[in-house]
């Protein structure tokens, strides 16, 4: 299969990469993007049709995964996707719409099957997914918690200090430490844990795959 990744560093695709591999528990053969001028949640969203574009008519890419923080903004719930449950405010909810509008303006290619896109929300962030097996704490529940109350016991910074030593890595660093991570998720057979702990963030992610 050939996939391609897409989020806000070159960081977290090298980690998803391992976990999109776990996944499907075969090699994929990676497809690269177009350079990205910058990163981080508005610039994937922006960029996020022209990639869609340019994988289904310059590349043979079959499906694109996709994931961004969620940070302070909503956490995607069963029923946003409801009639008319959706939330403006979920990433989630946005980025499905952005990627379901872009393809449905697609021109069939021959020999090309429509592109499979699927979207994960690490909530608040990416790290968070990282801490799992090493902190029971740090789950979807336990941070829509804490966004109701405004009490944390944990914090996108603090997950970074957790997870690299500091919560301003160099991207050396951070790369090292996320595949690192990325391989004991997947090594430890710790997937199904991850559904379980961040159901709507990586559940989402892990059914849209399993269904490629």
């Amino acid at each position: 299969m050939r996939v391609a990744i897409l989020s806000e560093s070159s960081a977290d695709e090298a980690a998803l990469r391992v976990l999109v591999d776990g996944i499907l528990q075969e090699d994929f053969e990676p497809i690269g993007l177009l350079p990205l001028r910058s990163r981080g949640w508005p610039s994937v969203r922006q960029v996020l049709p022209k990639v869609i574009l340019h994988l289904h008519y310059h590349t043979d890419a079959q499906s694109l995964a996709l994931v961004v923080d969620s940070n302070s903004s909503p956490v995607h719930l069963r029923t946003h996707e409801q009639d008319l449950g959706r939330d403006p405010r979920c990433r989630m909810c946005d980025l499905r719409d952005v990627a379901t509008r872009t393809l449905a303006q697609l021109r069939p290619v021959a020999g090309r099957m429509l592109l499979k896109v699927a979207v994960g929300i690490a909530v608040p962030a990416i790290e968070a997914w990282y801490r799992c097996g090493h902190d029971s704490r740090v789950t979807e529940p336990a941070w829509i918690h804490a966004l109701d109350s405004q009490s944390f016991d944990y914090t996108k910074e603090s997950l970074k200090r957790d997870g690299y030593g500091t919560d301003r890595p160099s991207l050396g660093h951070e790369t090292t430490r996320a595949v690192e991570e990325a391989n004991r998720l997947v090594g430890e057979r710790l997937i199904a844990r991850l559904e379980q702990f961040f159901p709507a963030g990586f559940g989402s992610l892990l059914r849209d795959i399993q269904n490629w």
